[in-house]
């Protein structure tokens, strides 16, 4: 029979999980006053970023417009005052405007601060295991880590957890991928290089251009960004999946440079029909990720210009999961809602990234722009598609059946293609921002999380540097 801890200490606020939207869940509930705890399976924060080897941040624009600001766009100011990141710099593959560079190592460092600075306690290394309820109120949980069982209380609880873990351990409704047949998109295991001769794929476009439609759009940009973003040889990738080198189930290979010269992560691998809501599912995706990078790694040296002397820095560390359980919450945001910028008297946050589904089932990636129903024509590109943006409301993060519960990050209540389009580290940010705020607003008047003001809400999340369109 194992025994547990149980504090005596209630918090306001306990975040469960450390990516991007937990981390600034937590920040946002300590800056605004509310007792917080933040827990994470990780020994840091950054979720994605920092665990998964994703690079850059994609995206804080619509156009030339930012609309995602606040507490994200300080973390990258910080990251720039430190030399961490060169700030947003121009996206040379043409598919967003802008996207963020950083160090992953820096970013660790500027989230600690940042949560310390909000006086907000934090446990790693800890893993959530049940949940205790009173009705409709969750009243404690419990977590195992190196202490052995700990009950831990909370006015409100915020699942940042990805996979939507404390809000199914609560009963609440969700559904698991697409839900035509419940299929994910596939994972990835991200492959970090150094040694690449920048220049050397700089020119290779310039000097061939119609053989990189999708950089062709503007060579203007290809020629001019220090920090370089690159998609294509897709007929060499398909050589080598012919020869039997490469066994990746994609169409291209796809990389960003980041803040060091040189450095490339590649987001490549693709692994289907392996369930990131499952112990033996990612234990074979991490597996079988490893295996694609090591044939990636051998393809890019053998048959790639400017990858002749590149070297492996490491792949993940842990395999990328892109979506898995979507809580049912009081509103589910659709497709139809983001290509159209549907206007909510209840907005908390926008985002400027398109629908980015990679096929679940093998080959292809289907991407849509807010102001189109189609995907984009090379031939007829117009820039004008970066500047539209859409409206993401509160509800999609409550849920009918939890007064004290508040669900952030890629799990919330979301369609499928929905949930592609604001899957991204910088809408979490905006996301977790309006958790964290929702949660201490909820727990210092000791209301219902779906009771609270949202004209307070919002110009609560303004005056802190947030961008909302009413």
């Amino acid at each position: 029979m194992f025994q547990y801890l149980e504090t005596e200490e209630m918090y306001d606020v306990v975040v469960l999980g450390g990516g991007m939207s937990g981390v600034f869940s937590a920040i946002a509930a300590g800056r605004n006053g509310a007792k917080t705890l933040i827990i994470d399976q990780n020994g840091y924060f950054g979720g994605t970023l920092t665990a998964n080897g994703v690079g850059p941040m994609m995206t804080f624009f619509a156009g030339d417009k930012q609309v995602i600001t606040g507490l994200g766009e300080e973390m990258v100011e910080r990251l720039v005052a430190r030399n961490y990141s060169p700030g947003h710099v121009l996206d040379s593959t043409n598919y967003i405007s802008y996207v963020t560079p950083f160090s992953a190592e820096g970013l660790k460092i500027i989230l600690d601060e940042m949560v310390n600075e909000a006086n907000v306690d934090t446990l790693f290394h800890s893993y959530l295991i049940d949940v205790e309820k009173n009705d409709s109120q969750i009243s404690s949980i419990f977590i195992a880590n190196k202490d052995g069982l700990s009950q831990i209380k909370s006015k409100v609880f915020i699942d940042a957890t990805g996979d939507g873990d404390l809000a199914v351990m609560s009963d609440v409704p969700f559904q698991l991928g697409r839900e035509s047949d419940n299929a994910m998109q596939p994972m990835t295991m991200n492959l970090k290089v150094y040694n690449v001769d920048t220049e050397k794929l700089r020119n290779i476009v310039l000097e061939d251009p119609k053989k990189f439609p999708r950089l062709n759009r503007d060579l203007a940009v290809m020629k001019n960004t220090e920090i370089l973003s690159f998609i294509g040889f897709d007929d060499e990738f398909k050589k080598a999946k012919s020869e039997g080198r490469i066994n990746i189930p994609r169409e291209d290979i796809l990389f960003f440079e980041t803040n060091v010269p040189g450095e490339f992560i590649l987001n490549t691998s693709r692994i289907i029909n392996e369930s990131g809501v499952s112990a033996l599912g990612l234990t074979k995706a991490e597996m079988i990720g490893r295996k694609q990078c090591e044939e990636l790694f051998e393809f890019l040296t053998t048959s790639i210009p400017g990858f002749e002397q590149a070297k492996v820095a490491y792949t993940g560390p842990s395999v990328g999961v892109r979506g898995t359980r979507q809580i049912k919450g009081m509103y589910t945001l659709t497709n139809d809602d983001v290509l159209e910028n549907k206007h909510f008297k209840s907005t908390i946050a926008h985002s400027g990234y398109p629908i980015d589904i990679h096929n679940p089932k093998g080959e292809g990636t289907l991407s849509v722009h807010s102001s189109n129903s189609e995907e984009i024509d090379h031939e007829q590109f117009d820039k004008s598609i970066f500047n539209n943006y859409y409206r993401i409301p509160y509800e999609i993060m409550v849920t009918n059946e939890m007064s004290n519960l508040i669900v952030t990050g890629r799990c919330v209540s979301a369609s499928f293609e929905a949930q592609a389009a604001i899957r991204t580290t910088p809408t979490m940010t905006a996301l977790g921002q309006a958790a964290g705020t929702a949660a201490a607003m909820s727990a210092k008047k000791q209301i219902d999380v779906k009771s609270i003001d949202i004209d307070v809400l919002q110009e609560t999340l303004i005056s802190q540097g947030s961008f909302i369109e009413k």
